[in-house]
């Protein structure tokens, strides 16, 4: 397929977009750029018609792919529609125009949305308390942890060791080690993939700072036991920290903290419903139990008012691990999963877990004819299958993955988590309709029988992007990375 010329490449000498000469109805060029520098000196610079302009650049927008155009069934990653209401609220002026340093005394509006919000989010997951300053779900890890060993700290102990099931979050070992501890033990799963009780008591010890345990985890699967490894973990000294960037299975249905949970991280750009993806934007606070409150980043919104006469405040904890990030997080962010919840309510948020887990489970069983699917039992918002049943024709779990391309569906996520070989890890989040459930089980399903009847073909998608599949190992290397376009001579 002919790839669309870049804008430098359009274009003729002497073509304009827009007349800027003087004329009785506008000001001089001079005038409406007044104190603006302007340079005469591009050489190169590409001479197109605004009609040019508005088609090159449409054209390279409707080569994006996101939540907006198709299914995106990323598995672990909630890649959900993010509801327009929300959009209209982040940009009303009074939130979108406030100044970061804004005397908390003229920003009373936002400082009462951040100290609703932690309440919200306390009542959800079943906390004593949250920060929302951390900007990203492995932010807001990092950030549990050094809570942890804040208050390891403030008991005198100094322990190292953090156990890390094979079936939690990829981030989680690296925000163990940036956090300070020395040592990440891997904590193997039972043969139904759930965690079990006496595997996690024989790795404790007086040495274990914490278990880091994502529920429901990476398998789609709910920690049946997650209360029995609290009490060993307890007994033992240790925190039990939760990842909840999965908490979209559970919200308005169950609470962390009424588990045993001690410190949980949340992902507003996932379980509630913020934009996601691209680097950002994103925010990750932090619910924890009442021995943590004194540690938590500052600063943090309180109210000094009573009653119907609320005054909101900044203020630092008093033994604060400081500050993770500039100001107060991601304010628009937070923002947006303020508007959400609020307009969800309790019984829409249920809704969103019930479905979500609805929609995942009649995945499971539509794929599960011609596709593997290795934990057979009742999944939660995701589960995982593989392509085992066609080993024998020679496709790969990449060639799937790129054949859902050609048929209008962004790919699955992919080789993850580890402990399934060729895992395909599918997330169809409750947003979607029955309807295009059905017509991505036709995909997968004709994917299949492609890999039966003509695995060839497979091989080569996707044919029908301007950029066909990518020689990944090539693509990683430096020196083969080339993102510089050079003018023809």
């Amino acid at each position: 397929m002919k790839t669309t010329p870049l804008i430098f490449e359009q274009g003729n000498p002497g073509r304009t977009g827009v007349d800027l000469r003087d004329s009785w109805f506008r000001p001089s060029v001079k005038e409406y750029f007044r104190g603006i520098p302007l340079r005469d000196d591009l050489n190169g610079f590409p001479e197109v018609t605004e009609m040019e302009l508005v088609r090159h650049y449409t054209r390279l927008s409707e080569k994006n792919v996101g939540v907006d155009n198709v299914m995106y069934p990323l598995g672990s990653c909630t890649m959900k529609h993010n509801p327009r209401v929300n959009e209209a609220i982040a940009q009303m002026s009074g939130f979108a125009n406030l100044h970061p340093k804004t005397s908390p005394r003229l920003a009373q509006g936002a400082l009462a949305v951040l100290w609703k919000l932690e309440r919200m989010l306390s009542e959800i997951c079943g906390m004593d308390a949250f920060t929302l300053n951390p900007v990203a779900g492995a932010h807001g890890e990092l950030t549990g942890l050094k809570l942890i060993r804040a208050a390891l700290e403030a008991r005198g102990e100094k322990r190292d060791k953090v156990l890390i099931p094979l079936s939690a979050h990829g981030t989680n070992p690296a925000s163990a080690a940036l956090a300070g501890f020395t040592t990440a033990v891997d904590v193997p799963a039972g043969q139904d993939g759930i965690l079990l009780p006496e595997d996690v008591a024989k790795l404790v010890d007086e040495n274990t700072a914490c278990l880091m345990l994502t529920n429901p985890n990476t398998l789609g699967l709910f920690e049946t036991y997650i209360a029995e490894i609290a009490k060993i973990l307890h007994d033992k000294g240790a925190y039990l920290y939760c990842d909840g960037a999965n908490l979209n299975a559970l919200v308005g249905v169950a609470r962390p903290g009424d588990m045993g949970v001690d410190v949980i991280q949340t992902n507003m750009h996932k379980t509630f419903s913020t934009p996601h993806g691209g680097g950002g934007p994103g925010a990750g606070p932090v619910g924890v139990k009442k021995e943590f409150i004194p540690f938590l980043p500052a600063p943090r919104v309180i109210n000094r008012g009573t009653g119907e006469n609320p005054e909101f405040d900044l203020d630092i904890p008093e033994k604060t691990i400081g500050r993770i990030c500039t100001f107060f997080g991601n304010f628009l962010v937070l923002l947006r999963a303020y508007a959400y919840i609020r307009t969800m309510g309790e019984e829409g948020l249920r809704a969103v877990s019930e479905n979500a887990v609805l929609n995942a489970n009649y995945l499971r069983v539509k794929l599960s004819e011609k596709y593997n699917v290795p934990y057979k039992q009742l999944c939660m918002h995701e589960f995982v299958a593989n392509d085992e049943k066609m080993h024998e024709t020679g496709i790969s779990t990449m060639d799937v993955a790129k054949s859902l391309i050609d048929r209008g569906f962004h790919p699955m996520t992919v080789y993850f988590p580890l402990c399934v070989h060729n895992a395909m890890l599918i997330e169809p989040t409750e947003t979607e309709t029955l309807e295009e459930l059905d017509r991505f089980v036709d995909a997968m399903n004709a994917i299949a029988d492609e890999a039966i009847a003509s695995p060839t073909g497979l091989h080569e998608a996707p044919i029908k992007t301007s950029v066909r599949r990518i020689k990944d190992t090539e693509a990683n290397l430096p020196k083969n990375l080339n993102l510089r376009w050079k003018q023809k001579t």
